[in-house]
């Protein structure tokens, strides 16, 4: 569903071949920039979108996306909707969009759904949440 939503708002969206990777899509930003994303359903908890945000490694227990996908694609069935949500604007573990008012009514360190909507998202705004490869730990492909 998340695939299907980038593509129909004009991304151009690559699928990783093989399994393994720590995202499960690229959406491609130009400029040789590449967007990774990982897939999540979300259900509804307590006027929350909730999903997990760690991953389960086989054998080393929940392991956190930083550094691993730039971006969670979340899908939520109960109405539709598919969210993006930087990998570092959620907890290690859960991930929670407000969908209701708390009862409280706290706002501070709120992260309402609305704000994440895929449709509030521009190529632009994408771009600004990839950390440039080139320049860190990795070499830079060069043309003999």
């Amino acid at each position: 569903m998340v695939l299907a939503a980038l593509v129909r708002r004009g991304f151009h969206v690559l699928v990783p071949f093989g399994e393994g990777q720590p995202y499960d899509l690229a959406v491609h930003l130009g400029e040789g920039a590449f967007l990774r994303v990982q897939c999540k359903t979300a259900w509804p908890r307590q006027g929350c979108v909730v999903f997990n945000s760690a991953s389960t490694d086989h054998g080393r227990g929940p392991q956190s996306y930083v550094g691993l996908a730039d971006i969670f694609g979340v899908y939520f069935p109960p109405d539709g909707s598919v969210y993006l949500v930087p990998i570092e604007s959620v907890a290690r573990f859960e991930g929670r969009l407000r969908l209701e008012p708390t009862r409280n009514n706290q706002r501070r360190r709120v992260r309402e759904a609305a704000d994440f909507e895929i449709d509030r998202w521009s190529l632009d705004l994408l771009r600004e949440i990839v950390q440039p490869v080139v320049g860190r730990d990795e070499p830079a492909l060069s043309v003999a």
